[in-house]
């Protein structure tokens, strides 16, 4: 199969996040499918940014097209979006020559489902639109928008056209389908493929090792008799970072707890500040690891912490890689985020409370830490073979080519 995939912040290895389109183009190619992906110069996700042209990856064809740096939300964003579907057209019949027999438009908003519809049509290919948020719902909810603003009407036009149009649409959070329903999809053409793990980023750990800095701080934790309650991400407002900072301010007084946070984002520094003032000794800011090293970091924490902020968009269901990470390190998860039958509840591989709840939090971290470490070992493993099971992006890939050959 010729797959062309259209994925605006596309990243690789080198260059950083995102890293789905790379995962499943890898295992596509180790398929035998010829696999071709075209991505902006530019995505404020990734560390390094490629320049434009073509490249290959891995097996994988890339065409990064040139756009426009940018910083934050604002409208620059929104103008580099515009340039990357422009580009892409632009593109158009060099995309055509390719002869793609599924053409996949997987950009969070809804503007490039237009010109992945028309190169599908002229290869009598099949069209498939990938959705990593629900577009406009989310720029709706969490930026306060009308839906009568240009943009967002703009936005929900291109959804409209998305299920009118796509023989299938593939959904990364798992429960948009209602949503969806009400914006005129038959159930026929929807599908669920969460994010995964690649195996072999599992393998072989003992070949790598930590920064100093990260594998000092950690012996000297566990010499102490720590129990540390970790966490591995962005520093950012969504994932509610200053909640568990609180939850340690409450519990202060046990000595047997240990914070570490790892990572790099817009509220760090914030963050930091909160730690003074509320005056935390037991815990520590690490900055970010590399990726290969991720793995090997969490298997030294005892518990792991993901949080959110109150969202009525987490009814849609969540796709938090980090999850993914925490479940195959095997350790016991404390899931502060309002999610419905969420994947750490329905494998019970730790322990689910309400978003921003300091109280709720500092409970969970008593409840866990004051279980013995097989115990937390025997939650966590819970979570790592249900992640083996289901998560594994070999059989992911395998599930999307399925589907596509499901459709008429």
């Amino acid at each position: 199969m010729n797959i062309l995939m259209i994925s605006h912040y596309a990243g690789t290895p080198q260059y950083g996040m995102e890293f789905r389109s790379y995962y499943m183009g890898r295992e596509w190619v180790k398929m035998g499918h010829r696999v071709t992906i075209v991505g902006a110069s530019f995505s404020h996700l990734r560390k390094q940014q490629p320049t434009p042209g073509r490249e290959i990856v891995d097996g994988i064809e890339y065409l990064w097209l040139p756009t426009r740096q940018y910083q934050g939300n604002g409208a620059a964003r929104v103008i580099s979006m515009f340039q990357f579907v422009m580009q892409v057209f632009k593109h158009k019949n060099e995309l055509v020559a390719l002869r793609p027999d599924v053409v996949i438009a997987s950009s969070v908003y809804t503007f490039d489902l237009y010109p992945c519809h028309y190169i599908a049509r002229r290869c009598h290919a099949k069209l498939v639109y990938e959705v990593h948020d629900l577009w406009p719902l989310s720029p709706m909810i969490i930026g306060g928008y009308s839906p009568w603003h240009p943009f967002i009407w703009l936005l929900q036009r291109g959804e409209n056209y998305a299920y009118r149009h796509s023989h299938l649409v593939v959904s990364i959070p798992d429960k948009t389908y209602p949503h969806m329903k009400r914006h005129g999809l038959p159930k026929s053409r929807f599908c669920c493929i969460p994010n995964g793990f690649l195996l072999d980023e599992w393998e072989n750990l003992d070949t790598l090792s930590l920064p100093p800095s990260h594998s000092q701080l950690i012996r000297q934790l566990h010499s102490e008799g720590k129990i540390i309650i970790g966490f591995a991400g962005g520093h950012t407002q969504s994932t509610a970072m200053d909640i568990l900072l609180r939850a340690a301010h409450q519990l202060a007084d046990r000595s047997n707890l240990a914070f570490v946070l790892v990572g790099q984002g817009p509220q760090k520094e914030e963050l930091q500040q909160l730690a003074q003032q509320l005056q935390l000794h037991n815990t520590y800011f690490l900055p970010p690891v590399p990726k290969n090293t991720i793995p090997l970091l969490l298997q030294h924490f005892d518990i792991c912490y993901a949080g959110g902020v109150h969202s009525i968009l987490h009814q849609y269901g969540t796709s938090f890689n980090k999850i993914t990470d925490y479940m195959m390190a095997s350790r016991p998860i404390i899931f502060s985020v309002d999610e419905p039958h969420s994947l750490v509840e329905k494998v019970g591989c730790g322990l689910q409370v309400e978003a921003e709840n300091v109280v709720q939090v500092a409970q969970a971290i008593v409840q866990l830490s004051q279980l013995t470490a097989q115990q937390r070992n025997a939650i966590g493993q819970l979570g790592h073979d249900y992640a083996c099971s289901h998560l594994n992006y070999t059989s992911l890939s395998q599930q999307f080519i399925d589907n596509i050959n499901n459709t008429i």
